[in-house]
């Protein structure tokens, strides 16, 4: 049941975002001209870009020697030059992985790649340079590609939910196993990528390849730190323990952002695509579950994820509606009524057949399924 995104072998074919690729590509082509060439470090392939045609190509964020940047620049190729001092890399091809993020989690979360990000950003973003912002642009733009990449061909299904879900929980347990369920139908489950009901779906979707047992089994292990507060460091080594126990899990994408800084990405989701600005976050993550949407409780955050994807769904801006799920009649229709607005919204248009109540988490994978047909 091991389910994975199309890989990223399908992207532009112009684009070299491995020593693998460029050594393929000047082997068999002979030529770099008009190609773009993606964080590679090409320190050791002095000879190779001496010798080849570089006419028109753009190097971005590759490290080089002089002679050899001086020479592609010489054949008019663009070359941006990897930014010194930085806690990320505004150019990078791939997404980022649980290692990545938490590299170094053992000396306290505050060392971590994504806790120094987030300290770059509040500082540079309440000084407003320039300079910043140009990074922090070309970063989530080199982003949203990595995901298209990953994605294509995908039938993605987002599960939208509350941060503050504790582990341990029924509630956490019920979001758990949808993840699951949807990841064993053939789906890549994405999410916003943080803590609580984000983290179960992923936890879901990863445990997919193992017997039922071991999601129960995972769940008991997680609730030792029920929150990402006041420890994020604890929360975050206990979901590591469990990916070591069972290290063989399903692919799964995480859509999180450094605006919520106080909310680290949950360690489940095999692949993580972090942004700076939150808008771009939320608006990619909507924008490419192209199999519909599930919707747990939650609160402010959810009813806004709620609206921005009736919205498109209701003027058809990107074709057919797609399914949206709410799940938990009393929360949706009496705690928060967004259900009554959202059904008067999609009367008498294509949409009305797209949407769907259901009482319980264990009845949205068949209600999906329904809402497909």
């Amino acid at each position: 049941m091991h389910t994975s995104p199309a890989h990223a072998a399908h992207h532009d074919e112009r684009e070299i975002e491995t020593l693998e690729d460029f050594d393929a590509t000047v082997s068999a082509r002979g030529t770099l001209a008009g190609y773009r060439v993606q964080a590679v470090d090409l320190t050791d392939r002095t000879r190779e870009l001496l010798t080849t045609d570089t006419t028109r190509a753009v190097f971005l964020g590759c490290a080089m020697r002089e002679e050899a940047a001086a020479k592609i620049r010489g054949d008019g190729a663009l070359v941006f030059p990897p930014v010194p001092h930085l806690p990320f890399d505004p150019y990078r091809g791939h997404l980022y992985t649980p290692d990545d993020l938490f590299a170094s989690l053992e000396q306290g979360y505050e060392r971590t790649p994504d806790a120094l990000a987030y300290d770059w950003f509040q500082r540079t973003k309440a000084d407003g340079d320039i300079y910043a912002s140009m990074l922090r642009a070309v970063h989530d733009d080199s982003i949203s590609d990595a995901l298209d990449e990953l994605l294509r061909g995908a039938r993605v299904v987002g599960v939208m939910g509350g941060h503050a879900m504790k582990r341990g929980t029924e509630a956490y347990a019920g979001a758990a196993r949808l993840g699951r369920d949807l990841s064993r139908a053939g789906f890549t489950v994405a999410t916003g990528g943080g803590p609580g009901a984000m983290e179960a779906a992923n936890l879901g979707a990863y445990t997919a390849p193992y017997d039922d047992a071991v999601l129960d089994e995972a769940c008991r292990l997680l609730a030792k730190a029920p929150s990402f507060t006041p420890s994020v460091t604890e929360w975050a080594q206990v979901a590591f323990e469990v990916r070591t126990r069972w290290p063989k899990g399903n692919h799964s994408v995480g859509i999180p952002t450094w605006f919520y800084g106080h909310e680290p990405p949950n360690s489940f989701a095999s692949h993580i695509a972090k942004y700076f600005a939150n808008a771009t976050r939320e608006d990619g993550l909507l924008a490419r579950s192209n199999a519909g949407v599930v919707f747990l409780p939650g609160a402010a955050g959810t009813v806004q994820e709620i609206f921005d994807n009736a919205t498109p769904n209701y003027y058809e801006s990107r074709g057919e509606p797609t399914p949206m799920v709410l799940v938990d009649r009393e929360h949706w229709t009496e705690r928060l009524p967004t259900w009554p607005l959202l059904r008067a919204l999609a009367r008498e248009r294509s949409m009305e057949s797209r949407i769907a109540l259901v009482d319980r988490i264990e009845e949205a994978p068949e209600a999906l399924k329904r809402l497909c047909g």
